[in-house]
């Protein structure tokens, strides 16, 4: 047996480990208080609202125009 297939996942166990994870998940949920979900939905308001802001528009600036080209040299 070769070292990468030691380590290699059947799907019985890829499936055991997401039903663990699954668990995991749900008991932290029914563990967690309603101050931290809110401290959690704050902290991902201001990540998310700096990201939607000015790197989707700074990217969709990038990428149009090559687009637009492309098109206009099919045409």
């Amino acid at each position: 047996m070769s070292n990468r297939e030691q380590y290699a996942m059947s799907p019985v166990s890829a499936a055991q480990s997401l039903q663990l994870w699954s668990a995991h998940v749900d008991a932290l949920e029914r563990h967690l208080s309603p101050k931290t979900w809110a401290l959690a939905a704050v902290t991902v308001v201001l990540i998310a609202y700096p990201v939607a802001r000015i790197a989707i528009p700074a990217i969709l600036h990038g990428v149009v125009p090559d687009v637009i080209r492309t098109v206009l040299n099919l045409i």
